[in-house]
C-alpha cells in the first residue's frame, strides 16, 4: 500500500496544480444550496404574495347574485369585469380563475335547489392553484353560510349537521412541514458525489493516455493494483471534499439564512445529522469513484470519458427527483439498491425521523461490495496492454 499511496499523493498534487478544476469544483459545492436557497426564496414570495396581496376575481352573470358578490367583498375579494373570452383567457395564463354565475342563481336559491355555478380553470398551471383554492373555500364558505340560514328560518339548529367534532392533532415538526422542499438534498448531494471526483478520474486515466504519460507510469516497478488503489484514492479524496463542502454550506444556509420570514418556518440541521449524512455518503463516494475509474478505463480520449461521466449522475439522481414528489417508505429490499436506501435514509435523516440500523448497515454493505467488485474490474483493466490505448 506503500506504493499506492505514493500514487494517490502523484495525482493529488499534479490535481492541485489544475486550479481552473479545483475552483470549478469549489464553485460546484455551492450550486446544490444556492438553487435550494432561491427555491425557498421563489416559493415563499410567490405563496405570500397570492395569499395576502387583493384577490380581483373576474365574475361572469354578477348581477345574477348579488348576496355572493357582496360575500367576495366582505372577504377581501375585488369583482371585476370578466375578459371577451374567459376560457382562453385562463388558458394562456392572463387569469387563475374565473366564475361563472347561472342565469337562474337567484331563483334556484329561492327553490331551495343548487345553484349552477361554474369556475373556469387550467389545473396544468401550478402557479394558480393557491388562488384557485382562496376562491373554492370561499364559495365553501358562502354554501355552509347559506344552510345555516336556511335550518334557523325553520327552527333548527344548524349543529345538527355535525354530527362528529373532529379535533385535529397536528404533530409535524418543522422539518417534516417542509419535507417536500428538503427532499431535493440529496439530489443535490448525489450530483457532488458523482461529479466532485469526475475530472481528476478522467484526468488520470484518459487524460494521461493523451499526453502519453500513462506508459512510463505503467513500465513502474509496481503492481497494477496499486496503481489503481492510488488513482481511485486521490478521486475519493476530491470527492470527498466536494461532498463536505456541499454539506457544510447546507448547514450554513439552513443555520444562517432567515427561513422563516420566507416560507414561515425556520428549518434546521444539526452538526449531528450533518454528521450522519456524511458517514452514509461514504459508501457512495467509493461505489461513484469505482465506476468513474472503469470508465476512464474504457475511453479512448479524454473528450469521450466526460462525456460519459457527465451523464451519469442523472442515472443516480433519478430516484432522489422520484422522491421529492412522490413518498416512499422505506423498506428493507430497497437497501439493496445502491444510491436509492442512502437516499431514503438521509430523508429520513432529515426529517428527524428514527432510522433503522439494519437499513444503514444492508444499504451501507452492499454498496461497498459492488464497489469492491468494480475496483477488481477496474484493475483487471488496467493489467491489459490495450489500457494504453483505449477499450
Amino acid at each position: 500500500m506503500e506504493k499506492a499511496w505514493i500514487v494517490l499523493q502523484k495525482e493529488v498534487l499534479d490535481n492541485l496544480r489544475d486550479r481552473r478544476a479545483i475552483t470549478s469544483t469549489l464553485l460546484g459545492t455551492l450550486l446544490g444550496p444556492g438553487l435550494m436557497l432561491l427555491l425557498f426564496f421563489v416559493i415563499g414570495r410567490t405563496v405570500e404574495e397570492q395569499t395576502e396581496r387583493l384577490l380581483e376575481l373576474p365574475v361572469i352573470g354578477a348581477e345574477h347574485a348579488p348576496g355572493l358578490v357582496a360575500f367576495l367583498e366582505q372577504n377581501g375579494v375585488g369583482v371585476v369585469q370578466p375578459p371577451p373570452n374567459p376560457e382562453e383567457a385562463v388558458r394562456v395564463g392572463d387569469l387563475d380563475v374565473v366564475l361563472a354565475i347561472d342565469s337562474g342563481f337567484g331563483e334556484s336559491l329561492e327553490q331551495g335547489v343548487p345553484a349552477q355555478v361554474q369556475l373556469i380553470v387550467d389545473d396544468s398551471r401550478q402557479s394558480s392553484s393557491v388562488v384557485v383554492n382562496r376562491v373554492e373555500n370561499l364559495l365553501r364558505d358562502y354554501s355552509g353560510t347559506i344552510v345555516a340560514l336556511r335550518l334557523v328560518a325553520r327552527g333548527i339548529s344548524p349543529v345538527i349537521l355535525s354530527p362528529l367534532a373532529v379535533e385535529t392533532v397536528d404533530v409535524a415538526t418543522p422539518q417534516s412541514e417542509t419535507a417536500e422542499l428538503l427532499s431535493m438534498m440529496p439530489y443535490f448531494l448525489i450530483f457532488s458525489v458523482f461529479l466532485g471526483g469526475m475530472h481528476l478520474a478522467i484526468d488520470t486515466t484518459a487524460g494521461e493516455r493523451e499526453r502519453g504519460s500513462l506508459e512510463p507510469l505503467l513500465i513502474n516497478p509496481l503492481t497494477r493494483r496499486d496503481l489503481v488503489l492510488g488513482k481511485l484514492g486521490a478521486t475519493i479524496a476530491f470527492t470527498l471534499v466536494s461532498v463536505v463542502g456541499t454539506l457544510v454550506a447546507f448547514w450554513i444556509m439552513l443555520a444562517v439564512v432567515p427561513l422563516e420570514g420566507i416560507i414561515g418556518t425556520q428549518v434546521s440541521l444539526e452538526l449531528g445529522s450533518i454528521a450522519r449524512i456524511f458517514l452514509i455518503t461514504l459508501p457512495m463516494v467509493l461505489l461513484a469513484a469505482s465506476i468513474q475509474t472503469i470508465i476512464a478505463a474504457f475511453s479512448r480520449n479524454y473528450k469521450e470519458a466526460q462525456s460519459y461521466l457527465s451523464f451519469l449522475p442523472l442515472v443516480p439522481a433519478l430516484p432522489g427527483m422520484f422522491l421529492a414528489f412522490v413518498p416512499v417508505r422505506a423498506s428493507l429490499w430497497m437497501m439493496l439498491i445502491p444510491t436509492f436506501g442512502q437516499q431514503l435514509i438521509i430523508n429520513q435523516i432529515m426529517r428527524q425521523e428514527p432510522v433503522l440500523p439494519l437499513n444503514i448497515v444492508v444499504s451501507s454493505l452492499f454498496t461497498v461490495l459492488i464497489a469492491i467488485l468494480l475496483i477488481w474490474v477496474a484493475v483487471s483493466l488496467y493489467r491489459r496492454e490495450r489500457i494504453l490505448f483505449g477499450r
